[in-house]
Formats: C-alpha cells, sequence, structure tokens
C-alpha cells in the first residue's frame, strides 16, 4: 500500500530545524561544561582555604572536562550556540580566573602590586585569547591554535602549583639555595598571560584522526605515556605542559632561521 503524502512528508522531513538547533540547549555536552565550571569554581574556593594541591588538581580535572564536551557534542550532534557561549564563559572561569587567584593567594600575594599586575596580565590575557578564538573560529587554520590555548595556559600553572605542593615546597619558600618561588610563579603567571595573546602557534592536535591505523610502537608509547603519568602524575603533566608552552617559540625560531627558499 502506498504511503499518504502526508506521512511521506513527514518522514523526510529533518528532525531538527538547523535554526532551532542554534537556539536549543542539549543536557549530555552541558554536563560536561558544567562539570568543567564547577571544578574550576572548586579550584578557587580551596585555594582560597589554602587547600593548594587540591586546587591544582581541579584545574586538571576542568581542562579534561572541556576536551570532552565538544567532541560529546560532535559525536551525539548535539552542538548549539547556547552550547558555545556557555563553554567559552567556562573556560573564562576555570582557565582564566581560576588559574590567576590561585596564583595570586599562593605566592603572588606578598609581591605587593606586583603579584595582581601579574595575576591581571594571566587574567586578561586569558580573555583576550578566547574573545579572539570565538570571532576568528571560521576564518583560523584548524591545525594549529594562534596564542597558547588557555587550557594549556592553565594547567602550566597548576603543575607548577602541584609539583611544588608535592614537594612541600610554599609560594613563599627559597630553594635550591637561591631561587625564590615567588618570582619563578610571577615569571611563569606573565609568561603564560602574554604567550596566550601572542601569534605564536601551537598545534592543535585537531586533525589527528583517531581511527587511522598506526605503527605498533605507537600503541607502545601511549601505554608508556599513561604508567608515566599515573607513576608520577604532578611532574609528567607539569613537564608536558611547559613543553608545549615552549613549542610556539621553538617553531617560531626555526621559522625564522629556516633559510628562504630559493627562487
Amino acid at each position: 500500500m502506498d504511503t499518504p503524502p502526508n506521512d511521506r512528508r513527514r518522514r523526510h522531513k529533518p528532525l531538527l530545524d538547523p535554526r532551532l538547533r542554534e537556539r536549543s540547549i542539549y543536557v549530555l555536552p552541558n554536563l560536561f561544561t558544567t562539570g568543567a565550571l564547577f571544578a574550576g569554581f572548586y579550584s578557587i574556593v580551596q585555594a582560597m582555604s589554602g587547600n593548594f594541591e587540591l586546587s591544582a588538581v581541579a584545574i586538571f580535572i576542568a581542562m579534561v572536562m572541556d576536551g570532552l564536551d565538544g567532541r560529546v557534542a560532535r559525536l551525539t550532534h548535539t552542538q548549539s550556540a547556547f552550547g558555545a557561549e556557555y563553554d567559552s564563559l567556562s573556560d573564562m572561569v576555570s582557565f582564566g580566573v581560576a588559574p590567576a587567584l590561585v596564583l595570586y593567594v599562593w605566592a603572588l600575594k606578598p609581591m605587593g602590586k606586583l603579584g595582581w599586575i601579574a595575576a591581571f596580565i594571566y587574567c586578561a590575557g586569558a580573555a583576550l585569547r578566547l574573545a579572539r578564538f570565538n570571532t576568528k573560529l571560521d576564518e583560523s587554520d584548524k591545525r594549529y591554535f594562534q596564542g597558547l590555548p588557555s587550557p594549556a595556559a592553565a594547567a602550566l600553572l597548576a603543575g607548577l602549583v602541584w609539583v611544588a605542593s608535592s614537594y612541600d615546597i610554599a609560594g613563599s619558600d627559597i630553594f635550591f639555595g637561591w631561587l625564590h618561588m615567588k618570582w619563578l610563579a610571577w615569571a611563569a603567571t606573565v609568561f603564560a598571560g602574554l604567550t596566550m595573546v601572542s601569534d605564536l602557534r601551537y598545534f592543535s592536535g585537531k586533525d589527528f584522526n583517531l581511527r587511522r591505523s598506526v605503527p605498533f610502537v605507537v600503541v607502545l608509547l601511549i601505554v608508556l605515556a599513561f604508567v608515566l603519568i599515573s607513576y608520577s602524575p604532578a611532574e609528567v603533566l607539569f613537564m608536558i605542559f611547559v613543553l608545549y608552552g615552549l613549542s610556539g617559540y621553538v617553531a617560531w625560531a626555526m621559522r625564522r632561521l629556516r633559510p628562504p627558499p630559493e627562487q
């Protein structure tokens, strides 16, 4: 029996109009975004209570949650304009305000004006970085980020706090006989803040295809990475993000030192 015309049209009608999708609010990806926002807020609360190791770990948890919400939205086809705006506001709290306040309370406060200026440079850098990313989303090269991503900058500062706390080094301590932790924290905070708004290119990893076949040695390296992180998470994660933060400068120097192509 033939399908009635009305049923036929209804069968081929899209499940959701694109204009409605833009205004829709989906539960699943926004759960991860809310988790990232909560972790950033929890980091601030723990820093105000003096639990700096917990505050640093919370920033890393926020980074994991932030990495999942966009991927979940794409896999489940639940992207929306609301989700994009919510994610950006969550990033500002978790990777902009939280790291700046944690570093300020942990090490920068005794420095007076120099301390809060460094924290503000980082916070403003994160805001400008997110604003630039949102406005250039459609015209940027997907393979690279312009400037250090705010989650990586936050992980760099959180890693410093986590490593120092695991060795019972306070933000006001002097170690190696001469290096004052507050100056190291100040330099790291300013470095991360300025690098976020730089024009340096950082590998994004967005063109990495998880369904592509790889040599067996790649699987071994992944297993080794998990072993190293589980054995000493603070040191390994901190070094990973230190190297990632420096990679943009190394790539820039290599491009400048490369001889021009022959005509």
